[in-house]
């Protein structure tokens, strides 16, 4: 299983699909994804951020938006090296290269010292760490005082009636989808539906609001997008950088049950 080293099954799983990365992350989010992105960053220019640390940044696009919603120099970060390939060859066409720098790295050890940027956007992550609570408690700790951190992630719908419609969509048509571009895109496909329910079965939506807090991020805010296929999540790197108590965050899901 990937849970026993979720970095190395996220490289071996998006390796081969940089070049068409953006239209699966369409069909994975049902055409929305654009609009998730945009939600994502309008949190974050709000703050008119002078630096930004994009994690998970894959092919450049969520750090391509900030550089069009902000002033701000941007450096992404990501583990897999084809999809950061692709992402420079964006970058470049777009003109962006002096204002957006793409390094490999992991998001549970950030090669950056303390408060080192004024915000941080992470996007399809936490699904792919060992330690979520872990991995949120690295990504405030390079953000300033004061500096906001927002998020994107897949959601299960809370609507019976849409979860089943969301079940029927990620069990049956991705995996269909993804076979007609190759074996790669296939792997996907029948990966991503249960991977999402078993994350939200150990960690729920509020386990990550508290994770948010203990992590030192103050004032948590959740937005639920289309009918609850996405969740969009901000907040603000607490002052003198200040840490909850970690003993008031369970080790995972509903009644603190470890995760399998």
């Amino acid at each position: 299983m990937h849970r026993t080293d979720p970095a190395a099954f996220a490289r071996r799983l998006f390796a081969p699909l940089p070049r068409r990365y953006d239209l699966l992350a369409e069909l994975l989010s049902f055409g929305q994804n654009g609009r998730w992105r945009r939600a994502m960053v309008e949190r974050i220019a709000a703050a008119a951020p002078e630096s930004v640390l994009d994690v998970a940044t894959g092919t450049a696009g969520v750090a391509l938006l900030l550089t069009d919603r902000t002033a701000a120099r941007v450096v992404g970060l990501d583990l897999t090296e084809p999809m950061l390939r692709e992402g420079a060859e964006r970058v470049r066409r777009r003109g962006r290269a002096p204002r957006i720098r793409l390094l490999v790295g992991r998001a549970e050890r950030l090669p950056f010292a303390d408060a080192s940027f004024d915000a941080l956007a992470f996007t399809y992550l936490l699904r792919y760490v060992a330690d979520p609570a872990a991995t949120l408690r690295e990504l405030a700790r390079v953000v300033r005082p004061g500096g906001t951190v927002a998020s994107l992630e897949f959601m299960l719908p809370a609507n019976p009636v849409w979860r089943r419609c969301w079940w029927l969509y990620t069990r049956l048509v991705l995996p269909a989808a993804g076979a007609l571009f190759g074996r790669g895109w296939f792997e996907v496909g029948r990966f991503l539906g249960p991977s999402i329910s078993t994350h939200y079965r150990r960690h729920p939506l509020e386990w990550h609001r508290r994770a948010w807090e203990a992590a030192g991020i103050e004032e948590v805010g959740v937005r639920t997008m289309s009918l609850g296929g996405g969740v969009v999540m901000w907040g603000r790197r607490a002052q003198g950088g200040r840490t909850a108590d970690k003993q008031a965050l369970p080790a995972g899901g509903p009644g603190g049950v470890p995760p399998r």
